[in-house]
């Protein structure tokens, strides 16, 4: 933003000098608040950052400068001081009326810009937000020669520059006045600007205060010293339960001193999503930066919340958010190696609070152990799995079967689980996010392991064949069954297994799936996809219904003379046991179920004179 600029006046005391915003400002405000700052309530963090960066550059000339900041809220205005460098008139016109520039720029400071919070121009232009008046009274420790300045600024987009007597401010520093704008009062409110400036300033190195209280509140929770580990964890919940609104499982150390970043990592105390980006608080050279950044650990990290202070992380353009870039991808690995390091400790030693830690956050952990075989084989004595023993670690289960069996969904686990564990094969259900492909990389930690996906060929291999005899003379019952499933795409099979209370069993695997789906596709598609689709038929593999033969309803079933009532009771037995492996049910499934059942009720309610 250009503007018509006056040379510094000589006179110690000088009238004002009219002069107006080369912007839109009513458009500027409105850029402001609803397109780069999130809130309205950033502005006290503008000045906040004006002020620190005002003593931070006196002090790289004058190492023992005093550094106070002190503000006072009243009556719908707000007054912020400071005992930084101050301003000459000619800084006031090159920076307070200049967007986009910066003190940082001005000479004899370069040399300290990477000690800068933010721009001054733009951060003291943002008051517009909630101000329809700003006043600045500065005097310079840099030019001690030159008087104290005023500048005053309206939201119609005019200002003025004016000289004052010595008297009106004897010593250097800034001191920034804001009137509230109409609608905006409550932002200068003295409670809210005492929130504000604890949550943005409680790590500024410097003294702020607002009126008596202090605001800043050093050393950080996670630098004090404490009598020992047990009050410090104690004193870092608490630090948490304020900040956050929960109580952690366990802290974790965020020290990087390379990367100039201290802080603390919290465990979550309940599961959340893998998929759900925490955001983190991040304080920039003390001042909170951000409360919302997502990108500051590994994806597989979501089950922690960070707060911490860095000095080399960079920001974007409205100081709430850090900018992508090579510094912060290493600051997010280095972050990622403490959280990592954290794990391998608490499993090493610790391990009541690592198996606290993994009913809560397992999923986290096979996360990581997937991308980590070292850390896969530091957990894998703990990481917990559903299997047909129980909920076991894998380490534990394949000391107990020679063979890992797994499914790759829980579906096709719910439909052998209970015939596999009756029949002594072990199965792992890998249909749950992560597990399949830790099953399979059992072997690369755990040399000699057998792992082998379960199919219904395995499981049928274990079923116990009936005697040929009997089988022979159930030849026409079985017919019968396999003429009422055949146009399903299933076979019926005899077997004896246990346990005996199940009649049947319904067994598929993936590419009986994907044959059925495709069918069902061809039926419904013209011509031209029908024969697309029928090009794509496969060796027609096909489902089984597998009946116990020690079941008492199934020895009843078979021992029925009418081929009709046969065929009703096997689509009964075939629905029954699609609903017991909670497999999702086609149309076809969902018709004949109630062909079943309407055909059972016709056959239990016949009278003796009408038909069977």
């Amino acid at each position: 933003m250009d503007s018509q600029t006056s040379q510094p006046s000589q006179a110690p005391h000088s009238p004002p000098s009219p002069h107006t915003f080369q912007v839109d400002l009513r458009g500027l405000v409105d850029l402001l608040s609803h397109h780069l700052y999130s809130s309205p309530k950033v502005y006290l963090r503008e000045l906040l950052q004006n002020a620190v960066d005002a003593i931070t550059a006196r002090r790289a000339t004058e190492p023992g400068a005093p550094a106070r900041v002190r503000l006072s809220a009243e009556g719908g205005a707000l007054r912020v001081e400071d005992t930084g460098v101050g301003l000459t008139e000619t800084d006031v016109h090159n920076l307070l009326a200049t967007i986009g520039r910066s003190s940082k720029r001005a000479e004899g400071l370069q040399e300290v810009r990477s000690d800068f919070l933010g721009q001054f121009g733009i951060g003291l232009l943002a008051c517009f937000v909630v101000a329809e008046r700003i006043r600045v009274v500065s005097r310079s420790a840099r030019t001690p020669g030159a008087p104290p300045v005023e500048w005053t600024a309206s939201d119609d987009g005019s200002y003025t520059v004016r000289t004052l007597p010595d008297a009106e401010r004897p010593e250097p520093g800034t001191t920034v006045h804001l009137v509230a704008r109409a609608g905006s009062a409550e932002w200068l409110a003295p409670g809210r600007v005492a929130a504000l400036a604890r949550d943005f300033g409680s790590l500024l190195p410097y003294d702020v205060r607002i009126g008596d209280e202090a605001v800043t509140d050093l050393p950080a929770p996670w630098d004090r010293p404490y009598p020992g580990p047990a009050a410090r964890r104690v004193a870092l919940a608490r630090h948490c339960h304020d900040l956050f609104g929960f109580t952690p499982l366990d802290t974790i150390d965020l020290s990087v001193p390379l990367a100039g970043v201290r802080g603390v990592a919290y465990v979550l105390p309940s599961a959340v999503s893998p998929v759900r980006r925490a955001g983190h608080r991040v304080h920039l050279k003390g001042m909170l930066l951000t409360e919302r950044a997502e990108q500051l650990l590994p994806d597989w990290a979501f089950f922690v919340r960070c707060v911490l202070d860095t000095d080399s992380l960079r920001p974007t353009a409205s100081r709430e958010a850090l900018y992508e870039d090579e510094t912060l991808a290493g600051v997010r690995e280095a972050l990622g190696e403490r959280i990592r390091a954290w794990l391998t400790g608490l499993a090493a030693g610790d391990p009541e609070r690592l198996a606290a830690f993994l009913a809560v956050h397992h999923l986290g952990v096979k996360s990581l152990a997937r991308h980590d075989r070292e850390m896969l084989r530091t957990m894998l004595p703990w990481l917990p799995f559903e299997t047909t023993d129980g909920r076991l670690s894998l380490e534990e289960f394949a000391q107990r079967h020679p063979v890992v069996h797994f499914t790759r969904t829980v579906e096709e686990y719910r439909q052998v689980a209970p015939i596999a564990s009756a029949q002594g094969i072990g199965v792992v259900n890998g249909g749950y996010t992560y597990d399949t492909e830790l099953v399979e990389a059992l072997p690369s930690v755990r040399p000699g392991t057998v792992v082998a996906e379960l199919d219904a060929e395995t499981v049928t291999a274990h079923l116990d064949a009936v005697d040929p005899a009997e089988e022979l003379a159930l030849s026409g019952f079985l017919a019968a069954a396999r003429a009422r499933l055949d146009p399903l795409g299933c076979d019926v099979v005899l077997r004896a297994f246990h346990p005996l209370s199940v009649p049947a069993l319904h067994l598929d695997d993936r590419d009986v799936r994907h044959e059925q789906a495709r069918a069902d596709a061809e039926a419904q598609a013209d011509d031209l996809w029908a024969g697309i689709l029928g090009s794509l038929r496969g060796g027609a593999p096909r489902a089984r219904l597998v009946l116990n033969h020690l079941n008492p309803l199934v020895r009843r079933i078979s021992a029925l003379p009418d081929p009709e009532l046969i065929g009703t009771a096997t689509e009964s037995l075939y629905g029954q046991a699609l609903l017991m492996a909670q497999r999702p049910l086609r149309p076809a499934d969902s018709a004949l179920l109630n062909r079943a059942f309407i055909g059972l009720l016709e056959w239990a309610t016949h009278s003796e004179d009408g038909p069977a």
